[in-house]
């Protein structure tokens, strides 16, 4: 079928199936990667595919390295001494050591590769904004910075905020195999930019003192299938875990009930599709993509087809697609673009964050799905502000219809998305700016001997 029907359409406009899945899946608080809130929000997404009638639902368990937060301080001597060690001031990054260090603060400001470059920052508590400079080219992301701290020597990472609202950030730092190797927290924009001030007046000593736990864990990717048993698959994701601090409503609650909407929408035309889809949610994203690592390790991924990824969808209605340079995904989104007269900005960037990557960079045709932002960098996510009352359902229902429709578009047995060579992803990843970054992050995924792979 090349369209997808209209009572489908209206169906989708009229549902308040994702929406009611968000609010139970809000309502768990805590939804950490290992943690009792993600099983339980995982058994939420099961039931949800149970009773939309999909097929094969189940869920794998598997172990990852888990973080559990403690107490996190930043004692601040500049003239008399300054305490930060509330939620709204401070907050310890998931992943980060233990760990009581005393330092000079050193401003990094935006934390670009070049301003390590320039400044020795070994043995001091580097302040690093989650700002990325406007026309810069890339994102720089904060594992990228925390790694440049750690391979310039750092004592300690300060990740500043640059929203205002006493909002400090989140986000991981771990290691693949445990924690990282120096401490971390988040500050608020506001605490940043005091000590942003701190150190232009003089020289700045601090106390950063963290207590939490790191050890071994569960945590579980959630899927199940609707469509012809066919040797190829297409993949429609989300992740399922999001950061304890705050509700993880969009980050990435709305990803997570649009898998299983799209679910829902597809089993009434389940007859039509002609390549079987796969609703898969993955597990621990948030400190290390690990859920689709494991998939990928487990599976023949000659038979997917491709992999259509929500994660940062719910910023609007209008749909933002990253092709990875997949021409065949973008014109199926094309497609839908001109059969629905809706706007679809589609962009054939490299995107290596999230979990369409662990399947990109081995040459299986990916791309990110995400919503048109109009703020610079997450907005709420990663922050106490990931709250539901940020959400509109109607954003939901837009969305909807443009992913299920680009998702049966990509089903047509007569729409080919050929792999690529790895050599290929590669080269696109440098000649994108990525290299050095992922390097200093730790994330680099691609040996010299990959170069000469034509297949994966």
């Amino acid at each position: 079928m090349d369209t997808l029907p209209t009572a489908i359409v209206g169906d989708a406009y009229t549902s308040s199936h994702h929406w009611n899945l968000l609010c139970d899946l809000v309502d768990l608080d805590n939804r950490m990667a290992g943690q009792e809130g993600e099983a339980e929000g995982a058994q939420l997404v099961k039931d949800a595919f149970d009773s939309y009638g999909l097929r094969d639902a189940s869920i794998t368990e598997f172990e990852i390295p888990g973080w559990w937060r403690g107490s996190s301080s930043l004692t601040v001597e500049h003239e008399r001494t300054h305490a930060f060690d509330a939620q709204h001031e401070t907050v310890a990054l998931p992943g980060t050591p233990s760990g009581d260090v005393t330092a000079e603060i050193i401003d990094i400001g935006h934390g670009l590769p070049e301003d390590f470059q320039t400044t020795d920052v070994a043995g001091k508590l580097v302040l690093a904004s989650s700002l990325t400079p406007d026309g810069y080219g890339r994102w720089i992301h904060r594992g990228e910075k925390y790694g440049a701290a750690v391979r310039g020597g750092a004592a300690g990472f300060l990740f500043r905020n640059h929203l205002d609202g006493n909002l400090p950030p989140t986000g991981s730092v771990g290691n693949e195999d445990g924690p990282g190797d120096i401490p971390a927290i988040g500050v608020s924009k506001e605490v940043g930019k005091r000590l942003v001030r701190y150190c232009e007046d003089s020289e700045t000593r601090a106390r950063l003192a963290i207590d939490c736990r790191n050890e071994r864990t569960t945590t579980r990717n959630i899927e199940a299938v609707v469509g012809p048993e066919t040797d190829e698959e297409v993949l429609v994701t989300a992740h399922i875990d999001a950061h304890d601090i705050g509700e993880g409503a969009n980050d990435n609650g709305v990803g997570t009930v649009l898998v299983t909407e799209i679910g829902r929408l597809l089993m009434q035309i389940a007859d039509d599709i002609e390549t079987r889809v796969r609703c898969l949610v993955f597990g621990a994203e948030e400190v290390g993509l690990y859920g689709a690592y494991e998939w990928t390790e487990t599976h023949d991924l000659a038979r997917v087809k491709c992999i259509i990824n929500l994660d940062g969808a719910g910023y609007s209605r209008t749909a933002d697609i990253y092709t990875h340079g997949y021409d065949a995904i973008g014109e199926a989104f094309t497609a839908v673009q001109d059969e629905f007269g809706v706007p679809v900005e589609i962009s054939s960037d490299i995107r290596p964050h999230s979990d369409h990557w662990p399947f990109v960079q081995r040459g299986v045709p990916g791309a990110q799905g995400r919503s048109v932002a109009d703020d610079s960098g997450r907005g709420w996510g990663h922050t106490h502000g990931d709250t539901l009352d940020k959400l509109d359902v109607r954003d939901l229902r837009d969305l909807s219809v443009v992913f299920t429709a680009g998702i049966l578009e990509l089903a047509r047995a007569d729409r080919e998305i050929p792999h690529k060579p790895v050599s290929e992803i590669r080269a696109a990843t440098i000649e994108q700016d990525y290299e050095a970054g992922m390097r200093n992050a730790g994330t680099w995924p691609f040996e010299e001997t990959n170069t000469t792979e034509d297949d994966d």
